[in-house]
């Protein structure tokens, strides 16, 4: 079971309505932590209006087989490499090899290390030490109609009218 937090029910996942310069890239992003799920709706639904809920979706990895998938087990260094160039909006470096990919998610909680590392005023080495005791939470990022197959849709539950 995952889930995706949001200010709207989602009935058609539709890949030209997200946004680039995310973590992993332009994607459809869900989560296998509730908790999460509900954070980021109710922060959704505060930015932007509508109500919070979290759509939940059914999702068998071992019918991934098929996709191209990237998996970062860590916040390591390739892992933060690829969000900054995912990040970098004076970049044209985008990065669409994958179907999937799949690893930590770069929070607020870590925004300013990531900021002070592209800034030049500290090193690779010091952003991953600064990494190394945060607890992360994951984030899969669905990329293609191909990956995106693969979800199906359960529920969605509205957070100020359903308890979990």
């Amino acid at each position: 079971i995952i889930y995706h937090g949001s200010n709207t029910e989602i009935s058609k996942i539709d890949l030209e309505m997200w946004k680039p310069y995310k973590d992993l890239g332009k994607a459809f992003y869900l989560t296998t932590i509730l908790q999460q799920a509900k954070e980021m709706a109710e922060k959704v639904a505060e930015r932007f209006g509508g109500m919070p809920v979290v759509n939940t979706y059914e999702f068998d990895e071992k019918f991934a087989s098929d996709l191209r998938v990237k998996t970062f087990s860590s916040a390591n260094q390739e892992w933060a490499e690829f969000v900054m160039k995912n990040r970098n909006r004076n970049s044209s470096a985008i990065i669409d090899d994958y179907d999937l990919i799949v690893g930590p998610v770069a929070n607020d909680d870590i925004a300013m290390l990531f900021r002070t590392f592209s800034s030049g005023f500290i090193s690779i080495d010091a952003l991953l030490q600064g990494l190394e005791y945060r607890k992360l939470n994951n984030q899969y990022a669905f990329k293609t109609e191909k990956a995106i197959a693969l979800l199906q849709k359960r529920e969605s539950v509205w957070l100020n009218s359903k308890v979990f």
